[in-house]
C-alpha cells in the first residue's frame, strides 16, 4: 500500500495546483471582461473639450471634440486591417481654433494612396485621446526619409510634427467625403487571453489526473506480476 502513497500524493497535489490556476484565470477573465466593458462605455460616452494638460493614464480613451484645421503635415504608420490588409495610418497635425497643435489619427489609406495630395480642411472632429503602447524589441526603426513609421509613439510623432504630445484617434468628422477612412478606437486591440489560459490549466489538470491513474494502474499490474 505504501508504494501508492507518494504517486497519489503528487497526483492530488498537482491536480489541486492546476485546478487552482484554472480557477484564478476564470476570475481574471471575469475581471478583464468588466474592464473592457468599462473601456467601451468610456469610449462611446459624450465628448468633451480637449483638456489643457491631459494625463496619459487618467485621460486615456477620453472622448473629445474640437474644431480646427487638419493640415497637410502627415506621418504614415504602416498597419493592417482585417478586410484590406496592409494600410497606412495617417497621423496629421491638427490646429485647433484656439491655437493648439495636436496629433490627429485620421484613419487609414491604402498603400498606393500614400503620396496622394490631401488638401488642408477645416472640420469639427470627435475622437478619443490615446497613448498607444506599440513599441517592443521587434519594432523596426522608423524610415524617416520615406515617411514610413512602424509604431504610434506619441512623443516622437509630436516632436516630428511640432505638436503637443496629445493624440486624438478620429471617430467622426464633419468633412464631406473624407479622403481617409476613420479607424475608431475600441477595446478589440486590448489583449484578453484569459479564456485560453483557463482551457490550458483545466486541460493540464485533466491530463494530470489521467496520467496519475495510469501510473497507479501500472503499479498495481507490476505488483500482481
Amino acid at each position: 500500500m505504501t508504494r501508492y502513497i507518494l504517486p497519489l500524493f503528487f497526483g492530488i497535489l498537482g491536480t489541486v495546483v492546476l485546478v487552482s490556476l484554472g480557477t484564478w484565470q476564470v476570475q481574471r477573465l471575469a475581471w478583464k471582461t468588466d474592464v473592457l466593458a468599462e473601456i467601451d462605455a468610456r469610449i462611446a460616452s459624450d465628448p468633451v473639450a480637449v483638456p489643457i494638460e491631459p494625463d496619459p493614464d487618467k485621460d486615456r480613451f477620453l472622448p473629445v471634440t474640437a474644431r480646427g484645421t487638419i493640415t497637410i503635415e502627415e506621418l504614415h504608420v504602416l498597419a493592417s486591417t482585417r478586410d484590406v490588409g496592409a494600410v497606412y495610418r495617417v497621423i496629421a497635425a491638427f490646429e485647433t481654433e484656439d491655437g493648439r497643435r495636436l496629433l490627429l489619427d485620421r484613419g487609414w489609406i491604402k498603400t498606393p494612396q500614400k503620396n496622394a495630395a490631401r488638401a488642408p480642411v477645416d472640420a469639427t472632429i470627435v475622437g478619443n485621446l490615446h497613448w498607444p503602447d506599440e513599441i517592443d524589441s521587434y519594432t523596426p526603426e522608423n524610415d524617416l526619409a520615406g515617411n514610413i513609421w512602424f509604431a504610434r509613439d506619441v512623443d516622437t510623432m509630436a516632436a516630428a510634427l511640432t505638436t503637443e504630445p496629445v493624440l486624438i484617434v478620429l471617430r467622426e468628422t464633419s468633412e464631406n467625403d473624407p479622403p481617409v477612412t476613420p479607424l475608431p478606437l475600441d477595446s478589440a486591440g486590448i489583449p484578453n487571453d484569459h479564456l485560453e489560459y483557463v482551457v490550458t490549466w483545466y486541460g493540464l489538470a485533466i491530463v494530470w489526473v489521467i496520467m496519475t491513474l495510469y501510473y497507479l494502474r501500472r503499479l498495481r499490474k507490476t505488483k500482481k506480476a
